[in-house]
């Protein structure tokens, strides 16, 4: 079996038609909300899966792949062939040096961190998304809502600043947040007189409001690779 560039394909078959298959379903469901399935890119979230899986994910054309935590990206990417990584957990300080190893950080969740992230790499070399925590939760990292415009504008000076990122509420209509999310785009495009294209918003269970209220990017795991296995350790850089 070869994959979409005519190179061959090194794990089972079952696999591929699995992913596949969850992957037609997911595009049914972006156009069921009112998306365009070839305009929203989809960041196949491989937290927790085998080397397997996300070949298989860029077999059927889903180079994007997510991965919360730096060690399990690291010890992933030399093994995945023709994947472009984005970091969407949280990152720590101490493993700002590994950034530079991502096409994205879409969890930029502080001034603090984009300066951290400038030292190392220079102004704006880093391409990064500002994570907002539209659900007010405690727990979840990000800025506030109310400082998401002030902040946008100071981090737009120490990254190159590409978007919002967010994750939804826990429980409740997730619609709101999402609709709040894309109102301080807005006005955060209109702060810094220009265009912040990336709005990443949406996962497994909530992918039908993101898209409703204009996500551009969603963060897809359960859905497309079902089940979570057990977190490999294999390559891990602690």
């Amino acid at each position: 079996m070869v994959d979409h560039r005519g190179q061959v394909i090194q794990f089972p078959g079952p696999e591929l038609a699995s992913i596949a298959e969850r992957l037609a379903r997911i595009r049914a469901r972006i156009e069921r909300a009112g998306g365009d399935p070839e305009s929203i890119a989809i960041v196949a979230v491989t937290k927790g899966q085998p080397l397997e899986a996300c070949r298989a994910a860029v077999s059927v054309g889903l180079s994007l792949l997510g991965e919360n935590r730096v060690g399990e990206a690291l010890g992933k990417m030399h093994q995945v062939p023709g994947a472009t990584w984005h970091l969407i957990g949280h990152l720590q300080t101490n493993k700002v040096r590994h950034a530079g190893r991502f096409a994205m950080v879409q969890s930029v969740d502080s001034e603090r961190l984009a300066e951290a992230l400038a030292r190392r790499f220079g102004a704006r070399e880093i391409a990064a998304l500002l994570e907002v925590n539209v659900s007010r939760e405690p727990q979840k990292h990000g800025v506030l809502p109310e400082a998401t415009v002030a902040t946008a504008e100071r981090v737009a000076g120490l990254v190159d600043l590409q978007g919002l990122m967010a994750i939804g509420p826990t429980a409740g209509d997730p619609g709101p947040a999402f609709a709040e999310l894309r109102r301080l785009r807005d006005a955060a495009e209109q702060r810094l007189g220009r265009a912040l294209p990336v709005l990443s918003m949406g996962m497994s269970e909530d992918l039908e409001a993101a898209v409703a209220a204009g996500s551009t990017m969603l963060r897809i795991g359960r859905a497309l690779f079902g089940p979570r296995s057990s977190e490999s350790q294999e390559g891990q850089v602690r």
